[in-house]
């Protein structure tokens, strides 16, 4: 698969994904939906893994970078599944849209893969200002909508963290590979946490619900999480990041076409300043990156 039709998966598959995770909730319960979910992934994942390449693999740098994925999965999804009782859908993506700025600063810090210019820094407190706006529009909502706000930062904070850590090992594992042995870290964890603070089996199981576990299973799941990781093997973190730079958008206009969700000018303010300090973190990276590739010509003109 050429690498801008992964790029273009990976952004309809999250701009659907907030809606679809609050509607497995409805019924069944967060953490059965999330639960089910990652246990029908996995299993999808290990059969994909069995047609499609050539097996799991189990030295040390696979196993250390499937921690790193499993780990960022089951504490963001988490995050983000509990945080969806309380908060619109749309806004799991905005807040999320703070990835890239997070991602850059943990490569900047774990990677080394350039300085922060200060364009970027320009771009990192205008998405602070559009968050902090997101905040002030929680405020005057339920108590728990707060909370929500909390959550999904938290959860965009560990899937940035798990992002560059999986890219710094550099284990060098397909990205279907790299996809189920996250899972097979992840799904022990979340079926473990409904089991001992739910462990009830649903009665019923709506068909709008049972629908959104199948297709967070199987597309916002394996193949969400593969084409992320093809994605992430070959361009550098704070790129990749950039997809939620157009799924806010998308995810706040599919809220309030489906569910009527509010679209009130603080919200539209607080996504523009997301976005806005989103490109012009992204146009401080491109101007340094053409820098770093000019200097080392200049300095071989003048030693010659």
């Amino acid at each position: 698969m050429s690498v801008p039709m992964a790029y273009i998966g990976v952004i309809i598959v999250w701009t659907t994904t907030p809606l679809a995770i609050q509607w497995s909730g409805d019924g069944p319960g967060f953490l059965f939906g999330v639960a089910s979910r990652m246990s029908v992934a996995t299993v999808m994942a290990l059969v994909a893994v069995g047609l499609f390449s050539s097996g799991m693999r189990w030295d040390r740098k696979a196993r250390r970078a499937y921690l790193a994925a499993g780990l960022g999965i089951y504490l963001a999804m988490l995050s983000v599944y509990w945080s969806a009782q309380y908060i619109p859908s749309g806004w799991i993506s905005v807040v999320f849209g703070l990835s890239p700025l997070i991602t850059g600063l943990f490569a900047y810090l774990w990677l080394g893969e350039r300085s922060i210019s200060p364009t970027q820094i320009g771009g990192m407190l205008l998405g602070v200002a559009g968050l902090l706006v997101m905040f002030g529009t929680s405020v005057n909502m339920a108590g728990s909508v707060v909370y929500g706000m909390l959550a999904i930062l938290f959860g965009a904070t560990v899937h940035s963290a798990s992002a560059v850590i999986v890219k710094q090992i550099d284990a060098d594992i397909p990205a279907i590979v790299q996809a189920a042995g996250g899972l097979l870290v992840a799904t022990p964890l979340f079926d473990l946490t409904w089991f001992l603070f739910d462990g009830a089996w649903p009665q019923n199981l709506p068909i709008r619900a049972a629908a959104s576990i199948l297709y967070l299973a199987t597309f916002g799941s394996v193949l969400g999480f593969a084409l992320y990781y093809f994605v992430l093997k070959r361009l550098a973190a704070t790129q990749v990041a950039l997809i939620t730079l157009v799924t806010p958008v998308g995810a706040l206009l599919l809220g309030n076409l489906v569910e009527q969700e509010p679209l009130s000018l603080m919200i539209i303010t607080g996504t523009g300043l997301i976005l806005t300090g989103l490109a012009l973190y992204q146009v401080g990276s491109v101007r340094q990156a053409r820098r770093q590739r000019v200097r080392p010509a200049a300095d071989q003109e003048s030693q010659t």
